[in-house]
């Protein structure tokens, strides 16, 4: 039986965004699971992406960012295109995957409660189990997690009793439940699946010990790139990428190896998660 996990890896320059994805790929193999990276070449959907495929994606120029929206857009028009959490949970959902690993989802934005990403609504309607570390650290994480709990989204700990915070381990906000094995969160999404509901299960895993961003130098950093995008007037879809970029300035690095070394435990995590379902 082919056990499939999705790995996405977006918001980081070239090389790290291919070396990142590799390194996905290969924990999910490890774990005994099925790697199957979603991205769109020339108009054309790939579930499971091959190496020069991802490297590609890696390299071109003007490929689209593809949430639920743009996927039409893409398609029709023959793009290229690097799905974000909404659009990879669509497309993996139509291809039968049930399991998702990926960074960060989005969220509420910092002072902008009007912009909110559409990973939340998409969460709130496409029965995946999510393996994340949490919402990206530079958004609104409470406002974030007030929005999970009005789309009906549970968040579980994976060994936590909180929320991650994506860089740091703690956010102060509660996880709905705490898990400690992936049979446990099979558990949760079958129960979900037999009750009819539709949205999915939103797995939040903390960052390893070794490499987590303190909380303080996090916020610092966030803080000061949130500063200077308002300053640019920036919105939308050219928020997120200027954030990222302005954080592992300011970090000396720091964000980004956090950010590597929480995206290939997700997919580890990901991956036993999607052994536990063929079990």
């Amino acid at each position: 039986m082919a056990l499939e996990s999705t790995v996405i890896s977006h918001g980081l320059p070239y090389p790290q965004n291919l070396e990142i994805a590799e390194a996905m790929e290969q924990a999910v193999r490890e774990s005994g699971a099925v790697p199957a990276t979603i991205g769109i070449i020339g108009g054309d959907v790939i579930i499971g992406l091959d190496g020069p495929q991802l490297e590609h994606l890696a390299k071109a120029e003007n490929v689209l960012k593809c949430s639920r929206r743009d996927l039409p857009l893409a398609t029709a028009s023959g793009l290229d295109g690097a799905t974000t959490v909404c659009g990879t949970m669509v497309l993996g959902h139509q291809a039968g995957i049930r399991v998702f690993a990926t960074g960060g989802i989005g969220g509420v934005h910092r002072g902008h409660a009007f912009d909110v990403s559409a990973d939340l609504e998409e969460l709130g309607r496409t029965p995946l189990v999510v393996v994340c570390s949490g919402a990206k650290a530079l958004l609104d994480l409470a406002a974030t997690r007030e929005r999970l709990d009005t789309l009906s989204v549970p968040v579980l700990g994976y060994g936590s009793d909180q929320f991650a915070a994506f860089y740091s381990r703690d956010s102060g906000l509660p996880a709905d439940a705490r898990v400690g094995t992936a049979e446990e969160v099979v558990a949760i999404a079958r129960a979900r699946d037999t009750l009819g509901l539709s949205a999915a299960v939103l797995v939040t895993v903390p960052v390893p010990a070794a490499d987590e961003l303190p909380a303080e130098d996090a916020e610092a950093a966030i803080e000061a790139a949130v500063r200077a995008a308002d300053e640019r007037g920036l919105r939308g879809g050219a928020v997120t990428p200027f954030l990222l970029a302005q954080i592992a300035k300011l970090t000396g690095g720091r964000s980004l190896r956090a950010n590597r070394s929480l995206l290939v435990n997700n997919a580890r995590v990901a991956a036993d998660i999607a052994r536990a379902f063929a079990s």
